[in-house]
């Protein structure tokens, strides 16, 4: 893709076909440059669209855990340039659809959740919005509705006579979210089978309340966005535009938001600023320049400046990353923070008071601690027997001593400072902190 190009799909939403077209809307341009797009329904009407200045875009997020994590940082982005460059982000809570599960690629159905864990789940990830979009009663500020507002009063004769008529289950069949399930054998409820349904009518909700034309998502939503846009033509609804990202994995292959300790969550309660910049810091070398274009707001000329550092220098890159990226979510304050902490700790060889903490009881100290235990707690290791297995590959460290003794108990004795250090390799470390 060249600058201020990029080849996409055709304008008909059934037969994408590359075309190339030099987007004139400055929300384009930014995405074409930037790295963000991969398929559109119709590159050049979305362009003119965007360029009226009376766009509204929305992505849909399911409330399937109490935070997002990293793995969805690249559409709240998409959201947070579309509102930068004039037009109106719609963030659309899935409290309805997540009642029935995307089957878009999974293997097995998805968990079946409460009304209580659904409405928890959907207070965690409006937090997390409102670190990157501006809410309010503006033209470009954002909203946010919840799709059980109108799914859950649906009457279901009414819904197949008004809109199921107008799916045919022969293509249905044909969308990769069923079809990947259906040539691995397995199997996919007359629930899930629904979903698209639920979505597609969703975008056309949205564009009668809201006068929503433009869906987002990953790539594996092209099916699911290019059968909203046919419904919205169908039910006589004025165009309809989709446009997809692409689905973002690491120069090795690994899925993006996810690590041997788990998922990287935007919670600063599931993971903290320190983590979360410890995450962006440690990423590979052939990704630094493709992630500060996707999850920072750097200008092009200094990302092009940054990437071309080689060698050891390339670390210079990646702590600008971690500190741009973690002040995005966290604040600037937070980021400096983290990057000064890991300055005095991997630097200076200091004991950063600042490192993430975990309380315990001077009492438990004071009889001592297992240690496989403590480092279970403080979240470095998920069980005690995951922590047998990093003793034996000289992995646990306490007070940047190898623990070999997995019989070993911390006490008062081994406070440092004040603290307990406990460190997982090189990276990950944890300040056992009495209390009481």
């Amino acid at each position: 893709m060249t600058l201020g190009g990029v080849r996409l799909g055709s304008r008909s939403p059934e037969d994408p076909l590359p075309e190339t077209i030099r987007p004139k809307s400055d929300f384009l341009t930014v995405l074409a440059e930037r790295g963000f797009l991969h398929q559109c329904s119709d590159l050049a009407g979305l362009d003119s669209k965007a360029q009226s200045g009376d766009l509204v875009g929305y992505i849909g997020f399911d409330c399937t855990a109490p935070s997002l994590h990293v793995g969805s940082l690249i559409q709240i982005m998409m959201l947070r340039w579309l509102q930068k460059t004039g037009g109106k982000p719609v963030a659309l809570l899935g409290g309805g659809t997540t009642r029935v599960g995307d089957p878009s690629g999974k293997d097995e159905s998805r968990k079946l959740l409460s009304e209580e864990t659904i409405a928890a789940n959907k207070a965690g990830i409006q937090r997390t919005f409102a670190k990157f979009l501006r809410f309010g009663a503006g033209k470009t500020d954002a909203i946010m509705p919840d799709n059980s507002e109108w799914l859950l009063g649906l009457r279901y004769i009414d819904f197949l006579r008004e809109v199921g008529r107008h799916f045919s289950v022969n293509r249905m069949l044909t969308m990769d979210s069923v079809k990947l399930r259906l040539d691995r054998d397995q199997e996919l409820s007359f629930l899930e089978f629904n979903y698209m349904c639920l979505q597609a009518y969703d975008f056309v909700e949205l564009h009668k309340r809201y006068g929503v034309g433009l869906q987002m998502g990953g790539s594996d939503q092209w099916g699911n966005i290019v059968t909203g846009i046919d419904l919205g033509r169908r039910m006589g609804t004025a165009q309809l535009y989709g446009l997809t990202s692409p689905l973002l994995a690491t120069a090795s292959g690994a899925k993006m938001g996810k690590t041997a300790q788990g998922a990287v969550w935007l919670d600063a309660d599931m993971l903290s600023s320190y983590d979360y910049w410890q995450y962006w810091r440690n990423v590979e070398d052939a990704d630094v320049g493709r992630f500060l274009k996707l999850f920072t707001e750097l200008p092009l000329a200094e990302i092009a400046r940054l990437e071309a550092l080689r060698s050891s220098e390339i670390n210079e890159a990646k702590k600008t990353l971690a500190t741009e990226a973690t002040a995005l979510l966290h604040g600037r304050a937070a980021a400096q923070q983290a990057a000064e902490t890991a300055r005095r700790t991997f630097e200076e060889g200091a004991l950063a008071e600042t490192l993430p903490s975990v309380n315990v009881p001077r009492r438990e100290l004071a009889a001592g601690i297992g240690a496989l235990a403590a480092f279970v707690r403080a979240g470095l290791v998920g069980s005690t027997g995951e922590a047998r297995r990093q003793i034996k590959g000289g992995g646990l460290k306490v007070n940047d001593a190898t623990l070999d003794d997995e019989r070993a108990t911390l006490t008062e004795a081994n406070l440092v400072e004040g603290f307990i250090k406990l460190s997982l390799g090189k990276k990950r470390h944890v300040l056992l902190k009495p209390e009481g």
